[in-house]
């Protein structure tokens, strides 16, 4: 079997422009991808038929070979841009083997270590930063069935903040202890927005509330500052979803400070994170993949998950996205009563509904300003703005 192309499609999904791929060969059977990266979809796509030199007319097969050539033979290192481009065309390829073969994905990752997968809601805070808009949604998760739940209270925070606004955050975190009861796990999310100072102010006070981890408190640039927070904070720190090669996450590692590892299959490939994930095995840790892409993403993280001993938690943002999304793939992940169970579909068990895709084109203001007050709401952004 021959790859033959590699072609392109960009979903204008309101918050974030989704990139998916289908490789295809000369056997007739073709491969999903996907390469969304926010705020960067046109130049993802660019990257990916600027890679697919490479892997045209070989194997798909071969996707060891191909997941090192595709990262090293272009010499220059294009940081998230280049590794979401990477993935895009080879999470296909394992999609083409799984069809080939008749088999899920997660059985040529290693088979199933885990019967369901425990996930955590996201992107359920659509609404006013405040603590009561924070009560109200966080009470309709939990009804939903969820036992875990993600939010950032920080607005848009960034390095250091006001006593107001310090106030204002705890003042939510608090009140989504309190809609969510004692059993059910909260998990902050810090979008690498502080210094390191500010970052262990924040973990000191939050810790009455009892929260599962504090995610990328600091900027990811230095693991030093990550590091030192991990070794510092009263609260588990969790991180990992910004690095793209897996020598960042050994040096990570290599500092003994954080155990929960939030890999982004999305940056890597499935064959370097499947290694990410035995590192961390080796050092103690768990993994919790990013995963807030879109919903072929979603369903990737789970066969990554299924076949990784030492998953811990999976992340899930498609229960509160806009109803169409449901439809863009085929079978997307399902969660019932706060879990997801996969199929025994081949490949990844999904294909790209084109014809929906070409109804929800490219928009330039499709992305997540983390930065601007009021992203929470996930809204198109202006284009002016």
């Amino acid at each position: 079997m021959k790859i033959t192309d590699v072609k392109t499609y960009i979903v204008g999904n309101e918050w974030k422009n989704w990139v998916f791929t289908q490789v295809e060969t000369d056997e007739g059977i073709t491969g999903l991808g996907e390469a969304t990266l926010n705020g960067f979809a046109k130049t993802t796509e660019a990257a990916i038929h600027e890679l697919k030199r490479f892997v045209i007319g070989k194997d798909p097969f071969d996707v060891e070979q191909h997941s090192l050539k595709l990262f090293r033979d272009f010499y220059s290192d294009g940081g998230q841009i280049h590794g979401a481009a990477l993935s895009g065309i080879e999470y296909a390829c394992w999609d083409i083997m799984g069809k080939a073969l008749n088999v899920p994905v997660y059985k040529l990752l290693g088979g199933k270590c885990h019967e369901r997968l425990r996930v955590y809601a996201n992107g359920w805070y659509r609404t006013a930063r405040t603590p009561e808009g924070f009560y109200e949604q966080a009470k309709k998760v939990v009804a939903k069935g969820y036992t875990a739940l993600k939010f950032d209270p920080f607005g848009s925070a960034w390095r250091v903040v006001d006593r107001k606004d310090f106030q204002l955050a705890l003042e939510i975190i608090a009140a989504v202890r309190e809609a969510v009861g004692p059993h059910t796990d909260i998990l902050i999310e810090g979008h690498n927005r502080f210094s390191v100072h500010t970052a262990l102010q924040f973990a000191d006070a939050m810790k009455k509330y009892e929260p599962t981890w504090f995610e990328a408190p600091v900027p990811p640039q230095k693991i030093s500052s990550m590091v030192e927070v991990a070794k510092r904070s009263p609260v588990p720190i969790a991180c990992g979803e910004d690095y793209y090669c897996r020598e960042q996450f050994s040096e990570l590692l290599a500092h003994n400070a954080v155990h929960i590892i939030q890999l982004e299959p999305q940056y890597l490939g499935i064959t370097a994170a499947k290694q990410i994930c035995a590192m961390t095995h080796a050092n103690n840790g768990v993994i919790a993949p990013h995963s807030a892409q879109g919903p072929l993403c979603s369903l990737v993280c789970a066969h990554l998950n299924t076949a990784t001993p030492n998953f811990f938690i999976h992340e899930i943002f498609d229960d509160f996205n806009s109803d169409w999304t449901q439809q863009i793939i085929s079978h997307p992940v399902e969660v019932k009563d706060g879990y997801i169970e996969l199929s025994d579909r081949p490949g990844w068990g999904a294909e790209l509904n084109i014809e929906l895709a070409e109804q929800h084109p490219y928009n330039p203001g499709h992305f997540l300003p983390l930065f601007r007050d009021g992203w929470e709401k996930r809204l198109a952004v202006p284009e002016e703005a």
